[in-house]
């Protein structure tokens, strides 16, 4: 009896905790226990600062195997071109008949990726909550669809951000005073809330 009753407790507290899917009409009041949470959510995103970006990287335990581009080293000495004019006469031929087109240029090759340890958005927002138990989906177009939806004037720290149609492009975590935690090229990093490309409302996930 003891064993469901502790139970119950830990359900009813995850529902306290966790918003109602909904648009948000006005600024809550959060209790101290949604506040603390929040700052544990916040605190494990910054305790990732500097960890490489990886796609496909990341989870509720932490970083994970995933891709990344390989690094380029700096460009050898190229030997010395011949001018336009040089090609354009290189590409005639004055002794076949008919259109002498130059040939068809390739494709490029795909730019080649190393495995990595780290993050990638998603998976930094999956670790992030997973910290005080709750279970986000792995990619940021799902996370976008589940708690609540908050206009930007709204905010609260704690919000997710997204950007792209849907929220399919990338995802970070507000912590407020135009801040947010994300995953970059180089890694995760705190940065300047941008607007630029992000969906109308942020997403609460804890009230």
């Amino acid at each position: 009896m003891t064993r469901v009753r502790v139970f119950v407790v830990l359900v009813l507290g995850l529902a306290l905790l966790v918003t109602t899917p909904g648009l948000a009409a006005a600024q809550p009041t959060r209790s101290a226990t949604n506040q603390k949470a929040v700052e544990i959510v916040i605190a494990r995103a910054l305790s990732q600062r500097g960890v490489p970006f990886a796609y496909g990287g990341g989870g509720a335990s932490g970083p994970s195997k995933g891709t990344a581009a390989a690094p380029t080293s700096a460009d050898p000495a190229q030997p010395d071109q011949p001018d336009q004019a040089e090609l354009d006469a290189s590409a005639l031929d004055l002794t076949t008949p008919g259109l002498n087109l130059p040939a068809a240029v390739p494709a490029p090759t795909p730019a080649p990726r190393v495995e990595v340890v780290g993050f990638d958005a998603s998976g930094l927002m999956v670790y992030s909550y997973a910290g005080v138990g709750v279970k986000l989906p792995r990619s940021s177009g799902e996370m976008y669809k589940v708690g609540q939806k908050v206009m930007p004037s709204l905010a609260l720290p704690g919000d997710l951000l997204f950007y792209g149609p849907e929220g399919t492009q990338s995802v970070a975590l507000f912590i407020g005073n135009g801040k947010m935690v994300e995953t970059t090229d180089s890694g995760v990093a705190l940065s300047d809330v941008r607007t630029k490309d992000m969906t109308p409302y942020l997403v609460r996930i804890i009230a």
